[in-house]
């Protein structure tokens, strides 16, 4: 009898309510699609900096006669600070295990020539104008300042080259991105918390007096917040599953479809990303129903 009461009730409350719940289902919707894109890309930004750190050198590139670099005196790196610049990079702390390697003026050339192929400027450079280099990985890619410094200056040092100068720029954009995502899915939460809070209090107060008669006939408070609760998370979950569905769609679409037949290079979010955002979207979506709802019936309970 209670069952088919609530559920009654709640059938009455979604009726006089249509328009402002399918307000709160659209506001719920495109709030949880924006915070489950920014869990995503969150997700991404740190599957390429894993991706692309993890493959990170420094390139200490040795002096030629015609290099500037602060190292060179105008002439051929001797075989002595070679090997001076090679102990120091070795005895790095830094340095990986077997992480050195060198890169004659021969295998310079022969890169230089496959890089450049189609273009005629492979004919005007001679193999002695490449420059020899130590090519070195780091046991942490995070640390690799303190290399650069030790190895920049040295003598028959040209240049020091880290990818680092060129990934952090673009992970710094990313990260901007990923925030301003957060900040625009946290500003739309906002609006379904209070959308949904407006709500469930014009609902109350259009039922006020049936709340104040079933406190007079010692309704518990539960039993009284009950139908208006389940009208919020009916609307919760219909909002939530359809943030859930757009965002499968466009990881299918978008990523699994495009993406990862196009930049093969980089790794991408799957199924495993996407399902563990899904299931923070659901909880979020459900939150935003209960919390708003005990607080503003609570207003009504004191009839």
């Amino acid at each position: 009898m209670r069952l088919n009461y609530i559920l009654s009730d709640l059938g009455i409350g979604l009726k006089r309510n249509l328009s402002m719940t399918i307000a709160v289902v659209v506001t719920i919707w495109v709030s949880l699609s924006l915070f489950g894109s920014a869990l995503l890309a969150h997700e991404q930004v740190n599957l390429m900096k894993g991706n692309w750190y993890d493959k990170i050198q420094i390139s200490v590139f040795l002096c030629t006669k015609d290099s500037g670099g602060r190292g060179c005196s105008g002439a051929e790196v001797t075989q002595e600070q070679k090997n001076r610049i090679q102990q120091v990079i070795e005895s790095n702390p830094d340095t990986a295990p077997d992480g050195v390697y060198t890169e004659s003026k021969a295998q310079a050339f022969e890169s230089f020539k496959k890089l450049y192929k189609d273009s005629p400027i492979v004919s005007t450079v001679t193999q002695d104008q490449m420059q020899e280099s130590f090519r070195i990985r780091l046991k942490d890619p995070q640390r690799y300042q303190n290399l650069v410094s030790a190895v920049a200056g040295l003598p028959g040092v040209d240049t020091v080259q880290d990818l680092r100068q060129y990934l952090d720029p673009l992970f710094k954009a990313l990260n901007w991105l990923q925030w301003g995502s957060y900040a625009g899915a946290g500003l739309l939460l906002v609006a379904a918390l209070m959308q949904i809070a407006n709500t469930i209090r014009l609902a109350a107060y259009a039922r006020r007096r049936e709340i104040g008669i079933m406190r007079l006939v010692g309704a518990s408070n539960f039993y009284i917040q009950l139908p208006f609760l389940l009208e919020a998370v009916l609307a919760a979950i219909i909002g939530a599953v359809l943030a859930c569905g757009t965002l499968w769609m466009i990881v299918y679409f978008m990523i699994m479809q495009r993406a990862q037949e196009t930049f093969r290079v980089w790794q991408w979010v799957g199924a495993t990303e996407t399902f563990r955002a899904t299931l923070i979207m659901v909880v979020v979506g459900l939150v935003l129903a209960v919390v708003p709802t005990f607080l503003t019936t609570r207003k009504y309970l004191k009839v």
